[in-house]
Formats: structure tokens, sequence, C-alpha cells
């Protein structure tokens, strides 16, 4: 993975199980550099491993572990801290969405980042949040505005990888067929017209011309794949085989 990632700092953190479950939230959107400052029941710990489940084990086990928080950003250009509140200091307060484009533009110029997330219990003290460079601020319900540990891992890993993946906002999963064609789906409708039309459907005359207009309308408007052509055409050919038979 990309040296050029952010590393994601853990300051204080007290449980293992929750080092384990931000490790298993950063590897699933492709973030490794997980970083650990002067954790509460010591390092390695056999609860976090075990959260971790599998492949997330690696990134634990490459996790830096220092004493105190300058120690672990000292090769970083740009800080962030995750809180919910600004400490009255005069900092860039950032959504998720926002802090990680910058951070990917900061990245991308060959400058190392940190984003911090505090100890579970109360989150980063002033003196964390006074090193950082801004605070990113997640947009949570007011009324209840606590986020664990890997949820707020969670969020940024997710923004970082969503700022530069191509994945389409919406694919048409087409399950061993092909969209209709136009000629295909032009057929389907003369085939309709002409039976409607035969049964009286388009009545009154004055009516005809706008009632046929408004079917072919309602033909292309709908992603109709070749199976739903040819079930269509089917439907209406049992119909009338019944009311001939």
């Amino acid at each position: 993975m990309s040296d050029l990632q952010p590393a994601i700092v853990l300051v204080r953190p007290q449980m293992g199980e929750n080092i384990g479950a931000a490790a298993r939230a950063m590897l699933n959107f492709g973030l490794s550099h997980m970083r650990l400052v002067d954790p509460r029941d010591g390092w390695p710990n056999p609860r976090a491993v075990a959260m971790a489940s599998g492949a997330a084990g690696r990134v634990l086990d490459h996790a830096g572990v220092f004493p105190t928080l300058p120690e672990a950003i000292v090769d970083c250009a740009y800080v962030f801290a995750t809180t919910a509140r600004a400490r009255d200091l005069t900092k860039p307060v950032m959504t998720p969405e926002r802090a990680m484009e910058h951070a990917r533009a900061l990245s991308a110029s060959g400058q190392k980042v940190a984003v911090l997330f505090g100890p579970e219990r109360a989150g980063l003290e002033n003196d964390d949040v006074s090193r950082a460079n801004a605070i990113i601020s997640v947009p949570v319900n007011p009324d209840f505005a606590s986020l664990n540990l890997a949820q707020a891992v969670l969020l940024c890993a997710y923004e970082w990888r969503r700022q530069g993946d191509t994945t389409p906002a919406e694919v048409l999963e087409l399950a061993g067929t092909e969209l209709a064609t136009a000629i295909e789906i032009g057929k389907l409708g003369d085939h309709y017209e002409e039976r409607l039309e035969e049964a009286g459907y388009f009545f009154p005359a004055t009516r005809e011309e706008s009632m046929k207009l408004s079917l072919r309308n309602l033909w292309s408007r709908m992603p109709l794949t070749r199976a739903d052509v040819q079930t269509l055409h089917g439907v209406l050919r049992q119909i009338l085989r019944k009311r001939d038979g």
C-alpha cells in the first residue's frame, strides 16, 4: 500500500477490542498505517488480534507504538484531530469528506498526513488537539453525538477511499441477458399497438394519436432487457390465444 496514505493515530486507546476493530475498519478501505500512542493495556494485545480477525491482523503487525503523541507525529506535515468539540481553539473545522479531500491533495504532493483519534472514554485532550492543524467533526445527531473509536476511524477511512474511488454511483446488474435495443423495443410497441387497435382501445378517435404517443413514451422509459421483451411478447400472445381459442 502507498506510503502516502494517512497514518491513523490512536491516542491512548483503552481496549484491545477497539484497536482491533479500528484495524478492520482501516483495511476495509485500504489503509494500513496505524500508530498507537501509549495504549493502556500495553502492546501487543491479544484482544486486539482476536477482534482484527484475519487479514486485518497485518495492520496490527506493522503498527508503530510510541510513548507520546509528539513522537508519533514527528514526521507528519499536516495533522487532523477528530473531536466533537472545538475546545476554544482557533482551527479549521472540516467534515470527514472535506478533510480527506484535503488529505489526498497533501499526500499527492508528498506530504505525510496523520489523523488523531482519542481514547474511548473522553476523546482527545486539549493538548492533543492543540498539536493538530485542523479538526475533523462528524455531522452527527447533536442529541447523541458519541461515536465509538472504530466508527470514527471507519468514517474517515471511507471518505479517504471514496475520494479516490471510481466506482459508479449506480449500475444495472444484468442477470444473463442484455438490454434490449431500440429496434426490439420499437417492435414490442408495434405489437401491442396493433393488438390494442384491434381491441378498440384507442377511443375516441380524437385521442388516438395522444394515446399512442403515451404508450411509446412508456416503452422508451423502461430499462427493458431482451428477456423482458420476449416475456412481454409472450404474455400478449397468450392472452390473445386464450381469447381466440
